[in-house]
């Protein structure tokens, strides 16, 4: 794995040798969403940090059709680099074989696109590894159950790698050792979406099911439950909610005794990386076909740590 801050001082020598300006076009799945605001103010931030770098951002508004139209007009327009958080992972072959006929470097980040073995060498993907995420949180959730107990399980979109990946390691957590009296009652997604995670506990209540904890694929979805719950008049402060990213909202809500846990993705750290790569790939140097930035666990005991991480 190439460190980030190897990647920087790549990136720094390949400007400063040659004393041209980059310009990366980047594509975000959404705006409007808490996790992806964070990668497109760092990126920006660190970007102001890099003479002659500027981005040119879009957003595609989870519409795969119009992601592509994106990357068409970055290559158009001649960007040096591309940064894409895919709004689909099986859309990805479509945008990688452009830019790679383009000979445009491009990056992926936070979501794992479907050709990953086979992006080539001036493509790259920059992310947490998703098989840490839902480990992590399951692990913890099964600790404070003891081991027993039954839970729902709130899934981000289906067609997208993150989500089903943490639905998995939910699942393998649950079939090893010490945690294999916890069953799960239900599962269904909730399409990352707060109203929508909220709307879902609310017909999961509605029809009486019993439960012990709510594990989301997202703090997204895991604040919604807890406003289902609040509004059912459930305590939520003896209930067990889990969700993953660690944001500001999502620490806000652990302060307030709602949330019990939660796994910091490094949004800052990513956005960092991808930049950094993308400028090795255009400055013509080599990268790691994968650059992952750790996931760490979160609970009320060390959330202080993270108060302003993402």
């Amino acid at each position: 794995m190439i460190k980030s801050s190897l990647l920087a001082l790549a990136a720094a020598t390949i400007l400063s040798s040659s004393a041209m300006a980059a310009k990366i076009g980047v594509s975000l799945r959404v705006f409007d969403d808490n996790f992806t605001t964070v990668l497109r103010n760092a990126m920006a931030d660190y970007a102001k940090t890099l003479p002659g770098v500027t981005l040119q951002n879009e957003d595609a508004k989870n519409d795969v059709n119009k992601q592509v139209s994106q990357i068409q007009n970055f290559i158009a327009n001649k960007v040096d680099a591309i940064v894409v958080n895919a709004v689909d992972s099986s859309a990805t072959p479509q945008m990688t074989k452009l830019a790679s006929e383009a000979g445009i470097p491009l990056v992926y980040i936070s979501l794992q696109p479907s050709d990953i073995d086979s992006l080539g060498p001036k493509a790259a993907f920059v992310a947490s590894n998703e098989a840490d995420s839902g480990t992590l949180e399951a692990k913890q959730v099964c600790k404070l159950l003891g081991g027993k107990g039954e839970i729902l399980v709130m899934e981000g979109q289906l067609s997208n790698q993150a989500a089903v990946q943490r639905t998995k390691d939910i699942h393998e957590v649950l079939a090893t050792g010490d945690c294999q009296g916890i069953k799960v009652v239900a599962e269904q997604s909730a399409e990352w979406d707060r109203s929508k995670a909220q709307n879902l506990m609310t017909n999961w209540l509605s029809k009486g099911l019993k439960f012990d904890a709510v594990i989301a694929n997202n703090d997204e979805m895991a604040l919604g439950a807890v406003l289902a719950m609040k509004s059912a008049g459930l305590d939520t402060k003896k209930s067990i909610v889990a969700g993953i990213d660690a944001t500001q909202d999502a620490l806000a809500s652990m302060k307030d005794g709602d949330l019990k846990v939660t796994v910091f993705q490094d949004a800052a750290g990513q956005a960092r990386g991808a930049i950094d790569a993308a400028l090795a790939l255009a400055g013509g140097k080599t990268t790691d076909r994968k650059i992952y930035i750790p996931f760490k666990l979160v609970t009320p005991e060390n959330m202080q740590n993270f108060a302003k991480s993402n």
